[in-house]
């Protein structure tokens, strides 16, 4: 039997039809924002006090798209006698977007976490040349990263934190010694005055 001239275009509207009736699922961007993975690969965020200049993000990098200037400056002893040191600071730190592959290298290979990753993604410009990021922007999307997940409850402390509990400890017991000597020696030159007081009466 031949087929009826026009059934493939009432198929076709039939399946229009009941797509037209049922609820859609399409994300109405930008109205509605996109309900993001917390650890998503945005873009890079920079916490710059943490930033030493010790260019292996930028050495790391395979596209070569990390920028750092930086400059030396004399720091005077921390106490008499002590000898001046120089330390790097950091001049300019920009990242163009428009090479980043987004792998995430050079936020591994940062060892004192000054980069990490931000879940922000609305950062498109007009202008290539406006992709390159200096560390001003790079510094606001650092308040858009997502806090790190929560220790386990049954996990060693981190030695960081260890080290640094012991040392406290250790700070306190010798305020605390010294404290009581104080007091020991405040209590003896009573005693010896109010000796010598009986003495002399």
């Amino acid at each position: 039997m031949p087929p009826i001239p026009g059934s493939g275009l009432a198929k076709g509207l039939a399946v229009t039809l009941r797509t037209m009736t049922k609820k859609t699922v399409t994300e109405q961007y930008p109205e509605h924002q996109p309900e993001l993975p917390p650890r998503t690969r945005g873009v890079i965020g920079l916490f710059e006090e943490n930033c030493t200049v010790c260019m292996l993000c930028a050495r790391e990098c395979p596209d070569w798209c990390i920028y750092i200037d930086s400059h030396k400056e004399t720091v005077p002893p921390a106490a008499p006698g002590g000898r001046e040191r120089s330390r790097n600071v950091l001049d300019r730190f920009a990242i163009d977007f428009a090479l980043c592959m987004y792998c995430g290298i050079c936020i591994e290979v940062c060892p004192f976490d000054a980069l990490f990753w931000s879940p922000e993604f609305e950062y498109a410009e007009t202008d290539i040349h406006e992709l390159t990021h200096e560390r001003d922007k790079l510094r606001e999307w650092m308040w858009t990263v997502p806090a790190p997940p929560a220790l386990d409850p049954a996990a060693e402390e981190p030695k960081e934190l260890a080290a640094a509990r012991k040392a406290a400890e250790k700070a306190q017991a010798a305020e605390k010694a010294e404290a009581a000597e104080k007091l020991a020696a405040a209590e003896a030159e009573a005693e010896a005055a109010a000796e010598s007081k009986g003495e002399e009466s």
